[in-house]
């Protein structure tokens, strides 16, 4: 997740760039083959050309709505996350071995905060695999994730074996869906105190409550993870933006190209850069918005602009662990160029 107010001017620069080129080189063209090569019938009028671009920009509009409604979704559902963690690690301090006032002596309570923090990110992990419905990462996506390897923290062993038990971390790592067995073991062990009678069966149904819970959030992380963007309106958004972008230098012949017939020389070059120009602005702008809902409608994957994951499942930590009354706590994650994993 980006954190500045203000987009980077640095990708900004790339981002503009890389459309400004390949729209101007392409009005360039259509315009030397207009004026040098006398293809006259190249020229289309203004008005269907900008027809069609109020057309794709409602297109656009609706998918990019759609798109950050999956982001924003997303970001709930780990809000939700963070509150049931820290009312889990409540509950079970209070709940467990709270009707004779026993004190906690095999490391219960932590056995339990710290096997939920290994769900979390476990989870965490799961939805970070690269999705079956995703595109191939472009090559700036590819250099920044090799860049920003470290603080991606993808190594299921390092993320998730400080939090469990030898046994339980090398039992889990043979299943298919690990935080799934993790949030049942969770479930079996409340069953255990209720029979050794640590915990009464009242407490145990609001326990289960949030294992419920857990279940839930980790249900709707799965649907948007394993649902794609409907390809009708992702794929048709992108292929009216680039025939648009197409069409725009055909429909600026009518606007910059009356001076052409003029005879001279100077006057048939003059209109070539205002041309360049209002093309590349054009393309430019509708390419970002249709940039902008790709960028936004898979939240899990490991763009710069999805769910911060990272930096909730340390927050996470932090809170539990210092509910355990641990001091040795870890820092919280930080940002690597203005963006937060």
């Amino acid at each position: 997740m980006i954190l500045t107010r203000r987009f980077p001017p640095k990708l900004m620069v790339v981002i503009f760039a890389r459309f400004a080129l390949l729209s101007g080189s392409w009005a360039a063209v259509v315009y030397v083959l207009y004026a040098f090569a006398d293809l006259r019938w190249l020229k289309i009028p203004f008005l269907p050309v900008s027809t069609i671009g109020t057309a794709v920009a409602f297109y656009v509009g609706f998918k990019n709505n759609s798109s950050y409604e999956r982001f924003w979704e997303g970001r709930k559902i780990w809000g939700s996350v963070v509150n049931a963690s820290r009312t889990w690690a409540v509950a079970v301090q209070a709940y467990i071995d709270a009707a004779e006032h026993l004190p906690e002596t095999d490391g219960t309570h932590r056995r339990l905060i710290y096997r939920h923090l290994a769900w979390i990110n476990g989870l965490r992990l799961q939805l970070r695999k690269t999705s079956r419905f995703h595109h191939e990462p472009s090559r700036t996506t590819r250099v920044r994730l090799r860049a920003h390897a470290e603080h991606m923290r993808n190594d299921w062993d390092d993320e998730v074996s400080k939090f469990l038990s030898p046994e339980e971390h090398e039992g889990y790592k043979l299943n298919k869906n690990a935080a799934t067995q993790m949030i049942r073991t969770q479930g079996l062990e409340l069953a255990e105190l209720v029979r050794s009678g640590r915990l009464d069966l009242f407490r145990q149904l609001e326990l289960m409550k949030l294992v419920e819970e857990f279940y839930t959030l980790q249900g709707k992380c799965e649907r948007i993870k394993n649902t794609p963007f409907p390809r009708q309106y992702a794929e048709f958004s992108r292929l009216f933006t680039r025939v648009f972008v197409v069409l725009v230098p055909f429909g600026l012949l009518d606007v910059f190209a009356d001076h052409v017939n003029a005879g001279t020389v100077m006057h048939t070059w003059t209109p070539i850069i205002p041309m360049i120009v209002a093309s590349s602005l054009i393309s430019m702008v509708f390419s970002t918005i249709e940039g902008v809902g790709d960028s936004s409608e898979d939240p899990f994957e490991r763009s710069m602009n999805d769910v911060p994951m990272n930096a909730l499942c340390r927050g996470i930590e932090i809170d539990l662990r210092e509910m355990l009354g641990e001091t040795d706590l870890p820092p919280k994650e930080t940002e690597i160029d203005r963006i937060l994993y």
